[in-house]
């Protein structure tokens, strides 16, 4: 670790916790119609069986950010149904047909308010069909934002959940998406490119699919396509070296450092060639593949880009580690996201961790905690156990899920 990375972590004055979510409240969210949290300590700790809602909350956190939470839900799937939670006593619902998540949020000294609903718009199609649709609206400080990709100007969450353990083993698809949140951390408009990649390619594989070849339109699309994609790429590979470059300066010592890669046929030529030449090649590319794609017979394009992680101390691919193993390099990532993420952009991120101590020893896991600790981060943890983070006690405040409700206890009272 450097000496002033070294000195920042330990310095008395950054004891505090730099960001944190103060209240949070939930309106017809999953299993609450009405919930709201006063939050005072670093840790917070969520415990409950099984099924109680305790990633539920965390869920409504991530909604905080860009994108579509920690569940990657749509947002029809979110809305409490009567038959699923009790009635608290009289809320005043933002919207009883949907749902809601606000926050008071204090990020180095500053305070604001953040909110996220859903609202239900009526849109006309053709042959006078007409269909409601609803979309997610976001606010700071009671104004509206034009993009929900404007609230990484504000916040930055990370999270963790028992999905990932499988990260290195899964779709490609999935470590893509971990990719791109990273990316998004240090760059806002990232969330945008890849939205806008991301309905521009539903756009030509609708016409493909339709058999009405519109040339033209097709020739639009691709132009489009390649721009955006080439920009996305170039992103990932300029974030994936600055964290690179990040682990080799600071390298942990407990947890295993990782090197990141990307294995794409855009990134890689970006290596060699300037971007415009790429986009030119992009664009052949799509218009090649037109015929084929119909099959998924094509593996170039920016929505193919694997992650690809190596154990630096082994040599090994991530696919190939232990069980254990893989959960270390995935927290190991994680702790150098989020370190390079303060010193590189000033911005302190909330941790979400969602069974986080499964795979690790208590060493492990100890030691995992006293570097957030360390790190002045607020941390969201999940547990069966009341008992499994209480070498932590000071800093942390505890809270039983149970009945659809969310109740702050003492552990001395358990002890």
């Amino acid at each position: 670790m450097s000496a002033e990375l070294s000195y920042s972590l330990n310095s008395d004055e950054n004891s505090k916790v730099r960001s944190a979510v103060k209240r949070l409240t939930l309106v017809n969210f999953r299993n609450y119609k009405y919930l709201r949290l006063n939050l005072s300590s670093p840790f917070i700790i969520l415990c409950g069986e099984n099924g109680s809602g305790k990633t539920n909350v965390l869920e409504a956190i991530s909604f905080l950010s860009q994108g579509r939470g920690l569940r990657n839900a749509k947002l029809s799937e979110i809305k409490t149904f009567d038959f699923l939670a009790k009635q608290q006593s009289s809320p005043v619902f933002i919207n009883n047909s949907g749902w809601a998540v606000s926050a008071h949020i204090e990020n180095n000294g500053e305070e604001f308010n953040i909110g996220t609903a859903v609202e239900s718009v009526v849109k006309e199609f053709e042959y006078n069909e007409i269909k409601e649709v609803e979309r997610r609206v976001v606010q700071v400080n009671n104004q509206k934002l034009s993009s929900q990709n404007e609230l990484g100007n504000y916040i930055s969450v990370i999270w963790v959940t028992p999905q990932m353990d499988r990260l290195f083993q899964g779709s490609s698809q999935l470590r893509r998406s971990f990719l791109d949140r990273i990316v998004y951390a240090f760059d806002v408009d990232h969330g945008r490119r890849v939205s806008s990649y991301d309905n521009l390619y539903r756009q030509w594989l609708q016409i493909l699919k339709s058999g009405n070849i519109n040339t033209s339109w097709l020739n639009a699309l691709e132009g489009q396509m390649a721009e955006i994609g080439v920009a996305i790429a170039a992103a990932r590979r300029e974030h994936v070296q600055k964290l690179n470059n990040f682990i080799e300066q600071n390298p942990d010592d407990i947890f295993p450092d990782a090197f990141l890669s990307l294995d794409g046929t855009i990134e890689k030529m970006l290596d060699e060639k300037p971007a415009i030449y790429v986009e030119d090649f992009y664009k052949e590319s799509l218009a090649k593949q037109r015929r084929y794609i119909l099959f998924n017979d094509t593996n170039c394009g920016i929505n193919k880009t694997d992650l690809c992680v190596i154990y630096k101390k082994k040599n090994v691919p991530a696919s190939l580690c232990s069980t254990g193993e893989q959960k270390s390099l995935l927290l190991s990532i994680i702790l150098a996201h989020a370190k390079s993420l303060f010193y590189l952009r000033g911005l302190s991120p909330i941790l979400l961790l969602d069974e986080v101590a499964a795979h690790l020893d208590n060493m492990k896991k100890d030691a995992f905690l006293t570097k957030i600790k360390n790190l002045h981060l607020q941390a969201w943890l999940t547990t069966t156990d009341l008992f499994e983070f209480s070498n932590f006690r000071e800093a942390s405040q505890f809270f039983e899920v149970k009945n659809n409700t969310v109740q702050e206890v003492l552990l001395s009272e358990y002890i």
